[in-house]
């Protein structure tokens, strides 16, 4: 007989909340808490977490919020992998979770913490679509919807409650994988406070008591093992119904404003962990944004629409596997500027995690909200080859018509995202015409905020591969294209 995970069941130790986080989602809880609960109990750090619903719509946050409750807000993390040739598992319960509230119905709760004297971080993850200006969102709605207004409205009330002083500015990590994250959101916070009229106070409080860091993060995390969640509640001894599965390497580099206050208030690598402070993260980001992630982005589109169900099934597809290695290795490294060498060394450690056979990664996850992603992963290494070499780098124009085809009407598939950007994509679908489809969604749709007129070209190259995909299919296309 299983026990119930909960209080009544598992001793947990109070810490104060320290940490305000916006994002109930697994990488979170098998990145962040795991991490500041590795560091609670080495005695490194004293915080606990409160995990913030981050958007208004989405059941399945809310369930999430829900299991959590039940549980105390506890959850085991199982790490899975190979280390020095050997098979390697570990198993945390994972007690540095506090909270989990719903702003949007809890509105009394959550002011409470944002105007807590104990608060000190912010810790995001609501996606590349999430760090986003909504002009008209507004700031004083209870609370606001997007991000960013979000954030504005936050801060604002935590500085008139506290007349301004300047020991109770925060300091906010952004784990979104955009670039320049927290030097964004900063960005669209003031934006706000200037388009609402906010005295020139709490900009001032905002520029010299708060912090905004870039960060990146890196840890892959397939998530709650469904195909084997009653042999591992078996194993833990607990009907743990939050489980989160990922891989044993993790990665977190934090710079930019203010990291080394966030150095002094989580110092996360004194435990042993592999969290690196610097001022800036960019050489960091380069590599492991547009290699592994642009990589997941690029091929998920085309791994499903040829039938496969993981990275694993991608990998062990040997067209998908050749396509991969190929956009990484000419369209991805020369963009790059460090010892190709290195690089490609790399590159295959990257790579090699994609075979990692106990992480079972969906790429119907990975497609979250896939249009943004494509963007803040694989647009850049599109725009660097036209602006360097002047050449349309053509595994990207590839993996672009690959997502096409799959928000298309015609693929079978209901993407995960912005419900009103697959409308418009469906709705002004022509198939007579296909070129005036991809020319209205990159030009005329709004989903995306790069200027793709940039790249001469580039609707010409994804309609060529586009127009074979729904000719041909997504295989014959990717046979033909690799030679």
């Amino acid at each position: 007989m299983l026990k119930s995970l909960n209080k009544s069941t598992v001793t947990k130790q109070e810490h104060p909340v320290k940490v305000l986080q916006f994002g109930e989602g697994n990488f979170l809880r098998a990145f962040a808490d795991w991490a500041i609960d590795v560091a609670n109990e080495k005695g490194v750090t004293n915080a606990g977490v409160v995990v913030c619903k981050p958007r208004p719509a989405a059941a399945g946050h809310q369930q999430v919020l829900n299991t959590l409750r039940t549980q105390d807000n506890m959850f085991h993390v199982c790490l899975e992998g190979v280390e020095s040739g050997q098979p390697k598992r570990e198993i945390r319960l994972v007690r540095s979770v506090a909270d989990s509230i719903n702003p949007y119905e809890e509105y009394a709760a959550y002011e409470g913490y944002i105007l807590s004297p104990d608060l000190q971080l912010i810790i995001s993850n609501t996606t590349e679509a999430g760090i986003r200006y909504e002009e008209d969102d507004d700031i004083y709605d209870l609370p606001p919807a997007s991000y960013p207004a979000k954030m504005t409205s936050l801060l604002y009330r935590r500085y008139k409650h506290y007349e301004g002083d300047p020991t109770k500015g925060l300091v906010v990590i952004c784990c979104e994988l955009i670039e320049d994250n927290g030097t964004r959101l900063k960005e669209y916070v003031l934006r706000h406070a200037k388009r609402n009229n906010l005295e020139q106070g709490f900009v001032d409080w905002i520029e010299g008591s708060c912090s905004f860091c870039d960060s990146l993060v890196d840890r892959i995390v397939s998530g709650f093992p469904h195909d084997r969640a009653d042999e591992m509640k078996q194993e833990i001894g607990y009907d743990d119904n939050a489980i989160v599965v990922g891989e044993l390497y993790h990665l977190w580099v934090i710079g930019g404003d203010g990291y080394e206050r966030a150095k002094e208030l989580l110092p996360l690598d004194e435990a042993g962990l592999n969290v690196v402070f610097t001022p800036s993260v960019k050489s960091f980001r380069d590599k492991k944004v547009r290699i592994l992630n642009g990589s997941h982005t690029g091929m998920v589109a085309i791994g499903l629409l040829m039938g496969c169900q993981t990275v694993l099934d991608a990998f062990n597809t040997p067209d998908i596997e050749r396509f991969v290695k190929k956009m990484v290795t000419e369209d991805v490294l020369p963009m790059i500027y460090e010892d190709r060498a290195e690089l490609e060394a790399f590159a295959s450690g990257i790579l090699e995690r994609f075979y990692n056979p106990y992480i079972k990664h969906m790429l119907k996850s990975i497609s979250l909200n896939s249009l943004s992603k494509w963007e803040a992963r694989n647009y850049p290494t599109l725009l660097d080859n036209w602006i360097r070499l002047g050449r349309v780098a053509e595994c990207e124009c590839l993996t672009f018509a690959a997502l096409m085809a799959y928000y298309g009407p015609n693929s079978g598939f209901q993407p995960d995202d912005t419900p009103e950007h697959i409308a418009y994509i469906r709705s002004n679908w022509n198939p007579d015409n296909l070129y005036s489809t991809v020319y209205k969604i990159v030009n005329e749709s709004g989903i995306f905020t790069a200027n793709f007129s940039e790249i001469s070209g580039f609707e010409s190259v994804v309609t060529m591969y586009l127009e074979s995909i729904e000719q041909q299919g997504m295989a014959a296309t990717l046979k033909r294209f690799l030679g």
